[in-house]
């Protein structure tokens, strides 16, 4: 008794059926590498944060030129930090990056003089713009203040140098330098 195999080699019958194979492996393999690639992109750590709820501050000159200038100004990244959206009602003048731990950067445009910004108070110079520091526990705060508008940078702990180097980087550029407008000594 003779024994056939499934193929002949004579007969071409199965090229079409294994090309077709072949081309439902590579769809196959894309179409996995796509999912991947999805997924990687809508890992829950990547999903846009919801609106960032922000306090309202006494913001007298937040919708002013100079305000204005710098606000459209700013960048999307900052250093580790993506820009939030903010929820509303969200305060005039204000902006805000988050990092994925929840930290934020808070801008504030148009704010008043800072109470404690008096004759002899330190200030550190940063890229040609003047800021007056004030600490509030663990995080900090820095007014810029030898500009026509105060504006207000508050900072996490470990936020690092790049969020303040950005900024007056911004703020030399958009606003120009003034005199320093401190209160009476204390």
């Amino acid at each position: 008794m003779e024994r056939r195999g499934l193929t002949n080699p004579g007969n071409d019958s199965d090229g079409p059926a294994r090309l077709a194979l072949l081309v439902a492996l590579v769809v196959a393999v894309i179409a996995v590498g796509g999912a991947l690639a999805v997924a990687a992109l809508h890992h829950p750590g990547r999903r846009p944060a919801p609106p960032m709820p922000l306090a309202t501050v006494p913001a007298p000159h937040a919708d002013s030129g100079p305000c204005r200038a710098v606000l459209a100004a700013l960048p999307v990244d900052l250093g580790d930090y993506q820009r939030a959206e903010l929820a509303e009602p969200a305060p005039q003048g204000a902006a805000a990056w988050t990092a994925g731990d929840g930290a934020a950067v808070v801008l504030r445009c148009g704010l008043d003089r800072p109470a404690d910004f008096v004759v002899g108070s330190p200030l550190q110079v940063v890229d040609h713009v003047q800021w007056f520091e004030v600490r509030e526990g663990d995080r900090a705060t820095w007014y810029v203040v030898d500009r026509s508008v105060y504006l207000a940078l508050t900072l996490p702990p470990g936020s690092g140098p790049t969020p303040i180097q950005e900024l007056s980087d911004l703020i030399a550029e958009k606003l120009q330098a003034v005199p320093i407008r401190p209160g009476p000594p204390r």
